[in-house]
């Protein structure tokens, strides 16, 4: 199975798809973290019908809820954020994720399919996750925990706190390349 993941540099879900034997690429404006395929461009460059799968993750600079005090000031980015959103949802590939915080895609686009959370899938921690499915059933948690800290919202300010913030849970990457590889291949 081809499986794209769009706006990824740390290659964790990427990863997680290879390691069940699947044709798995990550694609983002920066370079990949780790070795493996990826893509560095535009992904609407590489967007064809030779996948079978994407999840996407678009950036949440300007869609997150929790920067609602700025939206007022930034209606062209969010605007274009939007439409990059769209474009992806209407992306020419049977099966797609999209993956971002609370956010208003659910006001100016649709409700979500599912909200996860970390400690459903072995992380101690909270972040709730909206997903937007195409063609894919809700995840099922694979391993509740205790803990429910919110480290990833308490994270100090620095030059790499985005990148730290949009990272993909390990556990919430295998439990996609586990459950939605076997609903595909299936």
């Amino acid at each position: 199975m081809r499986v794209l993941v769009a706006c990824e540099y740390s290659g964790t879900v990427r990863d997680a798809f290879a390691a069940k034997g699947h044709d798995a690429w990550s694609c983002d404006l920066l370079p990949t973290e780790r070795l493996g395929n990826h893509y560095q461009g535009d992904v609407f460059d590489i967007i064809d019908g030779s996948w079978d799968l994407m999840i996407a993750h678009p950036p949440c600079t300007h869609l997150a809820v929790s920067g609602a005090r700025w939206f007022k000031d930034k209606q062209q980015e969010q605007d274009q954020a939007l439409d990059f959103v769209r474009r992806l949802l209407d992306a020419p590939i049977p099966r797609i994720a999209l993956e971002n915080p609370v956010s208003i895609i659910s006001s100016r686009i649709r409700k979500p399919d599912q909200i996860i959370q970390p400690w459903q899938f072995g992380h101690g921690e909270t972040k709730a996750t909206c997903l937007w499915l195409k063609n894919l059933p809700k995840l099922v948690p694979t391993n509740i925990v205790e803990g429910r800290e919110a480290r990833i919202h308490k994270m100090p300010p620095g030059p790499d706190r985005w990148k730290e913030r949009s990272r993909t849970f390990e556990g919430i990457a295998q439990a996609m390349a586990h459950q939605w590889g076997e609903f595909i291949l299936t």
